[in-house]
């Protein structure tokens, strides 16, 4: 499935292969067997994150090694496998990866809860230990907690013991949030948002807040924080931010603004394979439970992209081959 030009979900055609491709060196080609939707792949399509098109899409899938290119050790032919940031994208039947990224799958993992969060969990990682440092005890806010990145975040901060509030964009998705095991689930509208955070920690306010909301909600995280809390910007659903002083990360009490992306976390093998293990030890204890809750077939990739738009997805959706 590609774009040939940034558009909506229209833009997303089927291509067939003539022949599958061949992987160069340091390369394997892998079989997917389940891919998954975020996001970035909107993102991508839409052209907010321009791609040189024509484009394939899609940022994480899990499969089996079928080819391997020269030079490539340490794997073999049907090995299972996860990987992430394919250069001609992962909405394919087969794509071409470089060994060096690839993630070995435990036998306690299946492709298709592999596929559905990796990069959401790996996300989660980067968010609350890299980037928040959260410890045991902190207050945090999580915006969009019903969603793929959220609902694993609000997991991921009860599973170490800190305080998780979950903010969601409706009762239903709030019943679904506490149900997760989020300390507080919150689904008021955003001009009353901070007002209610407030509350909930005495005047405090929140250590850190991860919002992947963006514009709609950035004052709301703001008025959130606690003196030198930080806040953590990592995705625009609602569209980009709006232009920040740093006198006013100063005047609000000595606040830390960061705008993460995973592959600067992920680049560096050990550390990728660190928060691998991390996740899918969380997920083979049963700290972290994901929700498939939509499964489409590769050749629907553009309803289900219609789906992500309009909030109509709960937990997380994969593409199936």
């Amino acid at each position: 499935m590609i774009v040939r030009a940034p558009g909506g979900p229209e833009a997303i055609q089927r291509q067939e292969l003539d022949t599958l491709p061949e992987p160069g060196p340091g390369e394997v080609r892998i079989r997917n067997t389940a891919i998954g939707l975020n996001f970035i792949d909107v993102y991508h399509r839409s052209g907010l994150y321009p791609l040189p098109y024509p484009a394939g899409l899609g940022r994480e899938a899990a499969g089996v090694i079928d080819a391997m290119g020269p030079d490539v050790t340490g794997w073999s032919s049907g090995d299972r496998v996860g990987y992430l940031f394919a250069a001609s994208g992962t909405y394919a039947t087969h794509s071409l990866a470089s060994a060096a990224t690839l993630i070995p799958l435990p036998d306690s993992i299946e492709d298709s809860l592999a596929a559905a969060t990796m990069l959401k969990g790996l996300t989660a990682w980067m968010l609350i230990e890299k980037c928040a440092r959260v410890k045991r005890g902190q207050v945090v806010l999580v915006h969009a907690a019903a969603g793929g990145v959220g609902s694993i975040v609000v997991q991921w901060l009860e599973a170490i013991q800190a305080v998780a509030i979950g903010h969601a964009g409706n009762p239903e998705k709030a019943k679904r949030v506490h149900a997760l095991g989020a300390s507080h689930a919150l689904f008021c509208p955003f001009d009353t948002l901070a007002s209610e955070v407030r509350a909930l920690t005495g005047g405090a306010g929140v250590a850190a807040v991860l919002d992947g909301v963006g514009k709609d909600s950035w004052q709301a995280s703001l008025d959130s924080l606690a003196r030198r809390g930080v806040m953590v910007t990592y995705g625009n659903a609602s569209g980009p931010v709006p232009p920040v002083a740093p006198l006013e990360l100063s005047r609000r009490g000595s606040l830390v603004l960061t705008r993460p992306t995973l592959g600067d976390f992920v680049v560096d093998p050990d550390e990728r394979r660190d928060g691998a293990d991390k996740l899918f030890s969380m997920l083979a204890s049963q700290a972290i439970r994901v929700d498939i809750g939509q499964r489409y077939a590769l050749a629907d990739a553009a309803e289900a992209h219609r789906a992500l738009e309009a909030r109509r997805t709960i937990g997380s959706t994969i593409l199936l081959p």
